[in-house]
């Protein structure tokens, strides 16, 4: 069986800059100190020793070391980050995220805050559910004070994890579910329409059954007291989901989940009610539980039949085993930063198994994405994992116990999976195949509470060179800019294998490829290439949904997937795709339109149209009788240039040919920002401003920024009304140095030329300044602790190349830079 997987390393250059960038272990002095082999062996070698517990000698253990380590080098499967990065070292905390209880009281509140810093130090995410705070101005009867509300903890939690995040610490990402029918689920729909609130949060609503069959009906709906239970306001429950489906529309936030559809799968619903979720959504958890996840490569699971593809079920099948032999033993030596958190992992001992490279199975097999064959072929890889992880789970439960908390669970005394997934057969796996497992769960019990979740793949799809979750492509040809700004074209290399045996492909292709970003505008490729080579905004909202939902019925968790719109796509477009997604029984759906997120640099828009959508929109939620609290701008004021009167015209007077200046730095979201000042004679006359490493937009924004700036103080406008003007902008990536809030790049610019204008003007003149910073010895020391807060960032703030979004998260495919909220 071990002929299945090979020995043989193999990485890409770009897997291997990941690797050194944020997992191999480093010397007091920051150096590399291992390479990527020794770093899978010291995974490898440290997992397999829970196996000793099984009484079974170092022979064994030693085997089992081997074929870990096969896993990772074939790349058929890697694990959880965490799991990478200290499994056999010091810290040993294992697992990805956590969610913990936020009770009604004050001492409880600040207690769960306390366990999500020593969580975050740890390394681990959190998620929250708020649902059980009383709501705003609610009687305190300890104080007879009034409560302040769900929403001004969540502010409360997202200022403590700023604070961990300040000291230095791997950055801490949160999930905050609230339920439809809390009394204040309005007030936390528009918690996030200002973005620069709850940077670090991802805020979702918890919808109900009945809430989704109220929308439907256009009827009434009740808002309910947490504690008391009582009903304590009648709303129109299709006004509450317009709200959310226009903030979805604006910026991807509140996103949903469907919170009975998760507890009508809940495996242990005598331990408690499931109320939230990880951060990125896809894996719902109780109380003190963790994620402990890993996912198979689609892409190695592939042979080759007289030259034609097809799935390797035989290897499916041995690497799905062997992972999940892996992740319970990934639990067993896990060393957990709360002692509640161990005991509720160890009981229950819920492990999470999914995917990635299935964009790149679905290329090779020539099958497009959004086709019939595509969404049966998912059905039945994911069935097929699902059982045979069900299968190994009962095997080590015959050698190591069933989990703790089995007598009271949906497999107690009930034939689970026979009900569950009867007549639902895709076709590999039979009716009397479940029926012969549960059979066996009832003798033996089964050791994990759950098997099977398809998380963000994120930096670990990287490392294996696959194409990340079950998302489609982002692009199929990119160019990247490095240092001295030479251009190096990358090809998918499925794709490129393909159009070189058509004898097709051509650098001019690739480039005209990589310009219009699909394959689908190009005139000469075959029908069939541009079919099954699709990308994701080649593929309708619709498609998108369909496959999460093939997905989704054989996966014990959630699905991560996001669901790409059109940057003109309708309010309505993203209605109809919450619908098919109660439709098909999802337990969540992220989606994202175009653009959405990031300060545009190129706007289609001009702001007056931008400002009459957005007044549209508020104006709809006034008529709808909804508590609107959503933050309001002054509108923009209009600014009539007759073009016709030369007496109005400024010509701006000539650059000079010597100037004196200085030169500030200053940390900014997408890296540091050089600025310089300089004056001739007549005063201030020209501005420049250049990003670091970065290239791009933003070093394009930067430079148009600087010259416009430059243009006015040469025509004679007021440097303080060029401050006045800049001051305050916001985007997408606020940073934070030493106290300082920098909100853009424009704010940048602004805050330097205010501590700078008066001794730029002067150096003209040969004065000198002793207190002049621009040549601060600890500049370079510096580090932004508050890049990419929110959503999609234009530019990575690492290396300045182009972010994508997909599995819910943001990802850099350069250095491996990734964020999930």
């Amino acid at each position: 069986m071990t002929s299945f997987l090979s020995d043989k390393l193999s990485l890409t250059d770009n897997a291997k800059v990941v690797l050194e960038r944020r997992y191999l272990k480093k010397d007091r002095d920051g150096n590399v100190a291992e390479t990527p082999e020794e770093m899978f062996w010291r995974v490898a070698g440290t997992i397999a020793q829970a196996d000793r517990n099984d009484s079974r000698d170092s022979h064994h253990v030693n085997w089992l070391s081997q074929e870990f380590y096969k896993l990772f080098a074939d790349k058929s499967f890697m694990p959880n980050s965490p799991t990478l990065m200290n499994a056999g070292r010091e810290l040993g905390q294992l697992s990805a995220c956590f969610v913990l209880p936020v009770e009604d009281t004050l001492e409880d509140i600040f207690e769960t805050i306390k366990n999500t810093a020593l969580i975050h130090k740890s390394g681990g995410g959190t998620g929250f559910s708020f649902s059980r705070l009383r709501p705003k101005n609610d009687i305190v009867r300890s104080t007879m004070g009034v409560s302040s509300g769900p929403v001004s903890f969540i502010e409360v939690f997202n200022a403590a994890t700023e604070a961990v995040k300040q000291g230095g610490t791997r950055r801490g990402a949160n999930m905050a579910i609230l339920r439809v029918d809390h009394p204040d689920i309005i007030d936390f729909i528009n918690a996030k329409f200002d973005t620069d609130k709850l940077t670090n949060f991802n805020i979702s609503v918890g919808i109900t059954d009945e809430f989704m069959e109220a929308v439907k009906n256009d009827s009434e709906f009740n808002l309910v007291h947490p504690r008391t239970k009582e009903n304590v306001k009648t709303v129109n429950a299709r006004e509450i989901f317009d709200l959310i489906v226009d903030h979805a529309w604006r910026n991807g936030e509140p996103g949903i989940v469907f919170i009975d559809e998760i507890n009508k799968y809940n495996p242990t619903p005598k331990i408690g009610d499931i109320e939230s979720t990880n951060p990125c959504g896809e894996v719902p958890l109780l109380p003190y539980e963790a994620c402990n996840l890993g996912s198979i490569n689609l892409a190695q699971m592939i042979k080759y039949n007289e030259d034609k593809p097809e799935v390797d079920w035989d290897k499916l099948e041995y690497v799905t085993k062997l992972s999940i032999h892996f992740l319970d033993n990934v639990i067993s030596l896990n060393k957990f930063p709360l002692p509640k958190i161990e005991e509720m992992a160890q009981k229950n001992r819920k492990i999470g198994l999914g995917i990635m490279g299935w964009a790149d199975m679905l290329m090779t097999l020539n099958i497009p994405y959004n086709s019939e064959e595509g969404l049966k072929l998912a059905s039945q890889l994911m069935e097929f994992i699902d059982f045979h992880s069900k299968v190994k789970s009962v095997e080590l439960a015959q050698v190591r116990g069933k989990f703790e908390h089995f007598n009271g669970s949906v497999y107690d005394n009930n034939m689970f999976l026979s009900n569950k997934y009867k007549g639902k057969s895709a076709g590999i796996i039979k009716d009397e195949d479940w029926h012969n497992l549960d059979i066996k769960i009832q003798t033996n019990g089964i050791r994990n509470a759950t098997t099977t979740c398809i998380a963000p793949t994120g930096t670990i799809s990287m490392i294996a060179g696959a194409s990340g979750g079950i998302e489609p492509l982002f692009s199929l040809v990119f160019i990247r800019k490095i240092m001295d700004n030479t251009e190096l074209m990358e090809v998918n290399p499925i794709f490129e294998n393909r159009v070189k045996e058509e004898e097709l492909y051509s650098e001019e292709l690739m480039k005209t490829i990589a310009r219009e970003g699909t394959v689908h505008k190009i005139k000469n490729l075959p029908d069939e290439i541009k079919n099954v080579f699709v990308t994701a905004h080649d593929i309708s909202p619709e498609w998108h949904v369909r496959m999460q939902a093939a997905f989704q019925l054989h996966t014990d968790n959630a699905v991560s997937k996001t669901v790409n719109f059109e940057e003109d796509a309708t309010r309505e477009a993203i209605k109809e795709t919450y619908y098919l997604a109660y439709e098909k029984d999802l337990k969540g759906i992220t989606v994202y339109r175009n653009n959405s997120r990031i300060q545009p640099m190129n706007l289609d828009k001009s702001k007056d149209s931008k400002k009459e959508e957005e007044n549209k929109s508020e104006e709809s939620v006034k008529d709808n009788n909804i508590e609107n609290k959503v933050e309001k701008n002054e509108p923009n004021k209009t600014v009539i240039c007759c073009l016709e009167d030369s007496s109005k015209i400024v010509t701006p007077r000539q650059r000079p040919n010597v100037t004196f200046g200085i030169t500030d730095k200053i940390q900014t979201g997408c890296g540091p920002l050089y600025i310089t000042i300089n004056s001739d004679e007549e005063g201030l006359c020209e501005v420049f401003a250049r990003m670091g490493k970065s290239g791009g937009c933003a070093t394009s924004q930067a430079e148009a920024t600087g010259r416009m700036i430059s243009l006015a103080l040469r025509a004679g406008v007021n440097i303080h009304s060029i401050i006045s003007q800049l001051k305050g902008i916001r985007c997408p990536a606020p940073s934070i140095m030493k106290g300082d809030i920098t909100l853009s790049c424009s704010d940048a610019i602004s805050k330097v030329l205010e501590r700078n204008a008066e001794k730029a003007q002067q150096m003209f003149h040969g004065e000198c300044f002793d207190n002049v910073e621009c040549c601060n010895e600890d500049a370079d020391k510096e580090t932004s602790t508050s890049i990419a807060d929110i959503g999609l960032c234009p530019e990575c703030p690492d290396c300045g190349e182009m972010i994508e979004f997909s599995e819910g998260c943001i990802l850099c495919k350069s250095c491996g830079y990734s964020r999930c909220n």
